[in-house]
């Protein structure tokens, strides 16, 4: 909304002028791309709510067994329900998709900040992030058709499907999410804070490290949180390197289901409409949606309590 100064004999009023029409519209449209985004997380909620609770209504399942149980065979004749095998396998991958991205992405954040000329910063940011771009499924054949038999087969005794194959891609995959995001964080440091610390007679890995980064440490907790949401939600990478056997084991050289495989197997028609197989689903998708939220929820607390305000 603009403001019209006027200067009278009393001194300098302020009026709010009449709001010009293309700010109305531009108003109007900014309102409805916030109101699609809560529509559209309403929207999931109800979706899956409602198969959920009838999942949990039927005699076979119970809300404790199926988040204790350690053994998970919908799709097979014997049905049992514990969903800890879909998780483990998710943890398991997640965990080793960090173990790469976090260093490798920190690492490339602070050369770009910190190191990299302008022309350097030019050339390797937007190459860097090319790999966000790549389909997701690429990435899964890549770790079947080249990690796993080059790369992991060559020094340990492995199967064609594992856990530790799905991790590193995974981890490759989302190391230009935690770059950007930590290389924007850091660059928003204000340059005072380094000429200080030079004039300290610091060095630059000191100042990069000791200086910059705590600095900037709720933006980069961000990039990690966000990383980790990437992971936990990635489907195609594990559903063809990872193997599609439910198994409650944290050992990344054997094959595990996460709970995004297990949905999209069965969301191909394996389960028939209306099932109990079929309803697992959405309880599946429902428990992967809160652990999302939650994730969201600790990371936003992190942040307003990591966060640095600068004027």
């Amino acid at each position: 909304m603009s403001t019209t100064v006027r200067s009278t004999g009393a001194g300098v009023s302020l009026r709010r002028s009449k709001a010009h029409p293309a700010e109305r519209v531009i108003e109007a449209v900014l309102f409805l791309a916030a109101l699609v985004s809560v529509l559209t997380t309403v929207g999931i909620v109800v979706a899956i709510i409602g198969p959920t609770i009838s999942f949990f209504r039927e005699p076979a399942v119970s809300l404790w067994d199926f988040l204790t149980g350690t053994e998970w065979t919908v799709l097979f004749a014997e049905k049992k329900f514990g969903v800890l095998p879909l998780v483990t396998a998710t943890i398991t991958t997640t965990v080793i998709a960090l173990l790469v991205a976090v260093p490798i992405g920190l690492g490339a954040a602070i050369y770009l900040s910190e190191y990299a000329s302008p022309r350097a910063r030019t050339l390797l940011k937007p190459t860097l992030e090319v790999l966000a771009g790549i389909p997701t499924v690429v990435y899964g054949f890549f770790a079947l058709a080249f990690v796993t038999p080059n790369l992991l087969q060559t020094f340990i005794d492995v199967g064609t499907f594992s856990m530790l194959s799905a991790g590193l891609v995974m981890g490759i995959m989302i190391v230009p999410t935690v770059a950007s995001l930590s290389e924007d964080a850091m660059s928003a440091v204000p340059q005072a804070l380094r000429d200080g610390a030079y004039g300290l007679g610091s060095t630059k890995m000191q100042v990069a490290v000791r200086v910059v980064v705590p600095a900037a440490i709720s933006g980069i907790i961000a990039a990690f949180v966000l990383g980790i949401s990437r992971a936990v939600g990635e489907t195609m990478i594990v559903v063809l390197a990872a193997g599609s056997t439910p198994n409650l084991s944290v050992n990344p050289l054997e094959p595990g289901q996460t709970m995004t495989a297990f949905i999209a197997q069965a969301a191909s028609g394996d389960q028939p409409t209306g099932s109990i197989g079929y309803k697992s689903l959405f309880a599946v998708a429902a428990l992967l949606f809160v652990i999302t939220v939650l994730m969201n929820f600790v990371s936003i607390r992190l942040v307003r309590r990591y966060r640095e305000v600068y004027e």
